[in-house]
């Protein structure tokens, strides 16, 4: 069975979605109150340190998909067809699960002619996905032909478009703040090479976003061969390190400078928003530390016992604890918060935070695997609820 697999791959799902546990395990300690609240700087500390930690899990989703399906194999109706029971039959599934057990019903699924639930915001990157499969029918052809050379240039300009989210908010200095009714905010952009009122696509839009990890997964698998060990520890060192600095110390810049009055430091979800934008998932230190994510877990090839009877069904089930982790997550984090208490005045001081956030992820990570890998070896039902 392991034959035919490629054993770091299942390693970095595995990884990326315990990475996204770890990110919803933070939340509640800066997004609360009136939107945004981190009650202490040491709460600031570890919520910089854990998220940022994990902030490149998305991008790993996408550079595994692309590894493993793009350019692709077969033709597009089968790639739809497979990629419907696999992906969209079980986010309808859970998408209409949140919709009833979250807010109110009725307005979820109003809200969902529009866009994604609501009441369980993770469900966004579902939307994300399919777009990317949309791309890679067209992209093919040209990904079966590419140089490296060539590549290597898209990916450049790719990594450049990283800095635009830096670039908007130095030059366009305070904006104001739209608020849809997901809540969510809307910051007006400060307009960059070619875009203006009238034309949102500059001359970098079709580079930005995921498309670079797409190309990414295309080059790691085309042309990143025979590496020694030590050269891809240094790939991945380096880049990850790099990558953390700017994204760590780039929130807490944030965060500071919300801090007039020091901590706790209280506003609305926009101003999360904006401590976030480091973490923004087409930033230059997140795209950093999905490099060396990656090259960290290159170079593994070897499977064994633990691989086949645990890591192998936890890689499998990783879609579906992706749809299901948030119904676990909220009520063991509310549960450990009034347990340990808050903050330095919890009962572990300023530890309290750390072990909550921790301690979320854990139980989250394993009760949410042991209901996707069960319920998703259910016969003939399982694949349609978990994927």
């Amino acid at each position: 069975m392991t034959a035919q697999r490629i054993v770091w791959i299942d390693w970095l799902r595995v990884t990326a979605i315990f990475l996204v546990i770890i990110v919803h395990s933070t939340e509640p300690f800066y997004l609360g109150g009136e939107g945004s609240l981190i009650m202490t700087a040491s709460d600031a500390f570890w919520v910089a340190l854990f998220d940022t930690f994990a902030r490149a899990c998305v991008p790993l989703f996408i550079i595994a998909s692309s590894f493993l399906q793009f350019p692709l194999r077969y033709s597009t109706a089968t790639f739809f067809k497979r990629r419907a029971v696999r992906v969209l039959v079980p986010f309808a599934v859970w998408t209409t699960v949140y919709a009833l057990i979250w807010g109110e019903p009725i307005q979820n699924f109003k809200d969902l002619l529009l866009n994604f639930n609501y009441a369980a915001g993770h469900l966004w990157f579902v939307y994300m996905l399919v777009g990317i499969y949309l791309l890679m029918p067209m992209l093919s052809p040209w990904a079966e032909r590419v140089s490296k050379r060539e590549l290597q240039v898209y990916l450049t300009i790719c990594f450049f478009t990283t800095i635009i989210p830096f670039a908007r908010t130095y030059f366009g200095g305070e904006v104001p703040v739209i608020y849809g009714p997901s809540g969510i905010p809307n910051p007006a952009k400060f307009p960059l090479w070619g875009e203006a009122s009238w034309n949102t696509y500059g001359v970098f839009y079709y580079f930005s976003g995921f498309i670079g990890y797409l190309l990414f997964g295309l080059y790691v698998r085309r042309f990143v061969t025979n590496l020694s060990r030590p050269t891809s520890l240094i790939l991945s060192i380096v880049p990850f390190v790099t990558g953390f600095i700017i994204c760590f110390f780039g929130f807490l810049h944030y965060v500071y400078a919300s801090a007039t009055n020091g901590f706790p430091v209280e506003g609305p979800v926009g101003m999360a928003a904006l401590w976030e934008t480091p973490w923004f998932n087409d930033t230059t230190g997140v795209a950093l530390m999905a490099i060396g994510w990656v090259f960290f877990y290159r170079h593994i090839t070897s499977s064994g016992r633990f691989f086949n009877n645990i890591l192998l069904p936890l890689s499998g089930a990783s879609y579906g604890l992706y749809l299901c982790h948030m119904i676990i997550l909220v009520p063991v984090s509310a549960w450990l918060r009034s347990k340990l208490g808050l903050g330095s005045d919890g009962v572990l001081s300023v530890w309290t935070t750390p072990a909550q956030i921790v301690g979320t992820a854990i139980i989250t990570f394993i009760l949410g695997s042991l209901a996707s890998v069960v319920v998703g070896r259910i016969p003939r039902l399982g694949k349609y609820l978990m994927g």
